[in-house]
């Protein structure tokens, strides 16, 4: 198999626009909304991330739970985001498929996260919560993809008339990172060219979409 993902990642100094960042959960507090103060004094995890994952621990268990960030997250037009979006964060660093994440994971959650949602939110400039097949394309540059058009043509008409909504945005970005990160780990040669076997192949696409 051969593909050339660009090896894009995340990048600090991703900013928001101003005004009303549309992505909140309950208690005023945000996410999509930069800078991004993952680390605190120390290097240790910031008071804003652990305030954060306590006011969507509502069980107080020490773990979150695709339920617990789906009643917490809001996307622009009030609504909760998909339950399909909230499971693939999770497993996006749900490594022991407990189901849950730690504080630890949540961190770099919030981080990838925040910089996806400031990204979205560039192109979302009359706040609508939705954007179409071009600013998707350079959102996706943006963030260090280079991506054929036929490519970004396809992943638009996976949404809805070809309107790519947050929760949309979301879904593409966990998928597309953590494929990238499959992929990375089997080239080699850092050339975007690997050799994968069938079940391999497999794998990775049940846990990359599950």
């Amino acid at each position: 198999m051969s593909y050339n993902p660009g090896y894009g990642q995340p990048q600090q100094g991703y900013g928001a626009p101003g005004g009303q960042p549309g992505y909140a959960p309950p208690g005023g507090l945000e996410m999509g909304h930069g800078p991004y103060p993952s680390v605190g004094p120390g290097g240790g995890i910031s008071p804003q991330v652990q305030q954060w994952f306590q006011a969507v621990d509502k069980d107080r268990s020490g773990f979150i739970t695709a339920s617990e960030l789906k009643a917490a997250l809001v996307n622009a037009q009030g609504q909760t985001f998909s339950e399909n979006a909230c499971n693939l964060m999770i497993g996006m660093f749900d490594k022991d498929r407990s189901g849950h994440m730690n504080l630890e994971e949540f961190d770099k959650l919030y981080t990838y996260v925040n910089q996806w949602l400031a990204v979205f939110k560039t192109y979302d400039s009359d706040q609508s919560g939705s954007i179409d097949e071009s600013e998707l394309g350079t959102a996706l540059t943006q963030m260090g993809f280079r991506f054929s058009p036929e490519f970004v043509t396809f992943l638009s008409k996976r949404c809805d008339n070809g309107k790519i909504s947050v929760d949309n945005f979301i879904v593409l970005c966990v998928q597309i990172q953590r494929f990238t990160e499959a992929f990375r780990v089997r080239d080699k040669e850092q050339n975007g060219t690997v050799t994968i076997g069938f079940e391999d192949f497999l794998n990775i696409a049940l846990s990359c979409t599950i």
